[in-house]
């Protein structure tokens, strides 16, 4: 399925809207450009969730934690990552057991340790300055 935003805003509420329909433990897979608004997307599923705290990246950090909502929401930056095999190193299953929602960017640094249900989110420009072109697969919204 393709959505189209044409600002951040749009594409916060995407996420807001598709993270209601994501059971716990659900992992969301994202690919896309540097600044294509894949962290603008997540921003929109910690709100989705009730989760007020302020949403970054977790580029040097490799994963932000985010409480106080319906479900934790488990933030990662895989950019860093060589292989999949650094991300056990990071606890990813400890992660997983904890039934939030996984939310990871740069998933193709890590796609082999992916289950089959992951949610699949491509994040890409459009021909507008602020347009985007989100491709998703693996539910519908």
């Amino acid at each position: 399925m393709e959505k189209h935003s044409a600002s951040v805003q749009e594409t916060e509420a995407l996420g807001r809207e598709l993270v209601q329909k994501l059971a716990p433990g659900t992992v969301v897979a994202f690919t896309g450009d540097l600044g294509a608004g894949k962290t603008a997307f997540v921003r929109g599923m910690a709100r989705g969730l009730g989760i007020t705290q302020r949403v970054t990246s977790p580029t040097f950090t490799i994963v932000n934690e985010y409480e106080g909502g319906s479900l934790p929401l488990f933030h990662f930056d895989m950019y860093r990552l060589l292989s999949s095999e650094e991300l056990f190193d990071i606890g990813w299953e400890d992660f997983l057991s904890r039934k939030g929602i996984c939310a990871v960017e740069w998933s193709e640094n890590i796609r082999d340790a992916l289950e089959p249900d992951t949610v699949y989110i491509d994040i890409r420009r459009g021909p507008g300055e602020d347009q985007r072109i989100i491709s998703i697969k693996g539910m519908d919204v």
